[in-house]
C-alpha cells in the first residue's frame, strides 16, 4: 500500500516538473510576437529581447539573402586600410547593451576614433564585422551615388537629361521626365502607390513594390499612367527604376565594370558586396534591387569614398554638390524627432537632408528602415555609421548631436 502511495507520489511529481516545463516552453514562445508574419518588425513597436533576437535571424537567414544576386562583387585587392584613434564613450557603450543596435561608428579626421560592436552575449554570436547585413533604403542613396558615377563615365547625359529613349517605360508616367525630378522623388506617382503603405504598396494591386520587375510593374501597375503633379513623394519604386535605367544605357557588361570600379578600385570593401533582384525576377525579365547587403566597415567605406569625391572636388563630388544645390522641401509635416527619415526637412538625390538645427549646412544622411543610417558632414570631414535591428535607439544624441555639436 505505501509503495503504491509513493509510486503515485512520484508519477505526480513526474508530471508536475513535465507540466512546468511544457508550461515554460510555452512562455518563452509566447514572448516572441511577429506581428502577424511581417518580415519586418512595426517601426513604432516595442519588441522585447526574444522578438529582437527572431527577427535578427531572419534578417540574416530569410530578407533579402534568399533573393537572387543580379550584381555580385568581390572584394578589393587592395581594400582601404583605416586608421584607428580610439576613445571610449559611455553613453555608446550602454546604447550597444540596452537598444537594438549592432554596430555604431564615428570616423573623424581620417581615423575611426569611436568603434562599438554588439557584445558577444547579446547579438555577437551572429553579428561580427565580416557579417553581410542588409542596407534598406540605404540603397537608394547608393544607388544615386552609382548614377554619378554613370554620368561621369557618360554612360547618362547628366541628372537633367529625359527618360525619353527607354522602351520600357514608353506608356507609362515616368516616360519623358527628367531625372532630377525622378531622384528628387517628386515625379507626380502618389496616386498609384497605396494611402496606407504609400512607399513600399501599389494601390491598384496592393503588390509589394520591392518584389516586382520594373517590366512587370510597367505591364501592370504604371501601364497607360499618368503624370499627377509634381510634389516630392517618398516612396521604394523610383531607385530601381534609376538604376535599371543606368543597365540599359550601359549595357550589362559595362554596368558590371562600373560597378567594379566604384566599389572594387574607389571604396576599396574588404568583403563582396551584392546586389539582390526582385523575388518576381526570372531569367527572361530581370531587374535590380537598390537593396544590397554589405559589411558595417564596408558601408563605412562606402560613406567615406562619397566624403573623398566632395572634398577633392572630384566629379562625382561635383554631382553630389548638385544634388544639394537642387534639394527640395519635403511633402511632409517636419517633424523634429529622434530618428533620422523625419528629422530632416530637405530631399535631394535620394539623400535626407537639412536635419534639424543645421541649416545651410551640407549632411547628408543615408536612412534605412530599421535604424541603418550613414551621416555625412562634408564641410567637418565626420561620419557617424549606425547599423539596427530595430530604431529603439536615441539616434538624435548619438548621431545628430554628434554632428551638430561636435559631441
Amino acid at each position: 500500500m505505501v509503495k503504491n502511495i509513493e509510486s503515485f507520489n512520484m508519477k505526480k511529481l513526474l508530471g508536475i516538473v513535465v507540466l512546468g516545463l511544457l508550461w515554460c516552453n510555452v512562455g518563452i514562445a509566447a514572448e516572441i510576437n511577429n506581428y502577424g508574419d511581417r518580415s519586418e518588425i512595426p517601426e513604432d513597436a516595442k519588441p522585447n529581447e526574444e522578438t529582437l533576437k527572431f527577427y535578427l535571424n531572419r534578417y540574416l537567414t530569410r530578407n533579402w539573402t534568399n533573393n537572387r544576386k543580379y550584381s555580385d562583387i568581390k572584394a578589393s585587392n587592395k581594400p582601404y586600410q583605416f586608421q584607428f584613434d580610439l576613445r571610449e564613450d559611455s553613453y555608446i557603450k550602454k546604447q550597444m547593451q540596452k537598444t537594438a543596435l549592432l554596430s555604431y561608428l564615428l570616423f573623424e579626421d581620417e581615423k575611426i576614433v569611436i568603434d562599438e560592436i554588439t557584445p558577444l552575449e547579446k547579438y555577437g554570436d551572429v553579428f561580427n564585422n565580416s557579417t553581410k547585413y542588409h542596407s534598406q533604403s540605404v540603397g537608394k542613396s547608393l544607388a544615386s551615388y552609382i548614377l554619378g558615377h554613370a554620368i561621369c563615365k557618360g554612360y547618362v547625359e547628366s541628372i537633367d537629361a529625359k527618360l525619353n529613349d527607354w522602351p520600357l517605360i514608353e506608356n507609362s508616367l515616368y516616360h519623358n521626365q527628367k531625372i532630377i525630378d525622378i531622384i528628387n522623388m517628386k515625379a507626380g506617382d502618389k496616386k498609384y502607390f497605396s494611402s496606407k503603405n504609400s512607399s513600399n504598396r501599389y494601390a491598384k494591386t496592393g503588390r509589394s513594390v520591392s518584389n516586382t520587375t520594373i517590366k512587370k510593374a510597367m505591364e501592370n501597375e504604371f501601364k497607360n499612367s499618368k503624370k499627377s503633379g509634381n510634389k516630392h513623394h517618398y516612396n521604394n519604386f523610383l531607385p530601381p527604376l534609376i538604376m535599371n535605367y543606368i543597365i540599359f544605357k550601359a549595357g550589362e557588361d559595362n554596368y558590371q565594370k562600373l560597378l567594379d570600379d566604384i566599389f572594387r578600385n574607389k571604396v576599396g570593401i574588404e568583403h563582396g558586396i551584392y546586389f539582390v533582384e526582385p523575388e518576381t525576377s526570372e531569367p527572361s525579365d530581370r531587374s535590380t534591387h537598390s537593396t544590397f547587403l554589405a559589411t558595417r566597415y564596408d558601408y563605412l567605406r562606402m560613406a567615406k569614398a562619397m566624403l573623398d569625391d566632395w572634398q577633392n572636388d572630384t566629379c562625382e563630388g561635383k554631382y553630389l554638390k548638385s544634388l544639394y544645390e537642387r534639394k527640395i522641401k519635403k511633402n511632409r509635416e517636419y517633424r523634429d524627432t529622434k530618428h533620422a527619415f523625419s528629422n530632416t526637412k530637405s530631399y535631394g538625390g535620394f539623400f535626407h537632408l537639412e536635419p534639424s538645427g543645421m541649416k545651410n549646412r551640407p549632411v547628408f544622411i543615408m536612412d534605412g528602415y530599421g535604424g541603418q543610417t550613414f551621416t555625412i558632414d562634408f564641410d567637418r570631414g565626420r561620419i557617424v555609421a549606425t547599423m539596427a535591428i530595430h530604431r529603439n535607439f536615441n539616434w538624435k544624441k548619438i548621431a545628430h548631436s554628434v554632428i551638430k555639436k561636435g559631441k
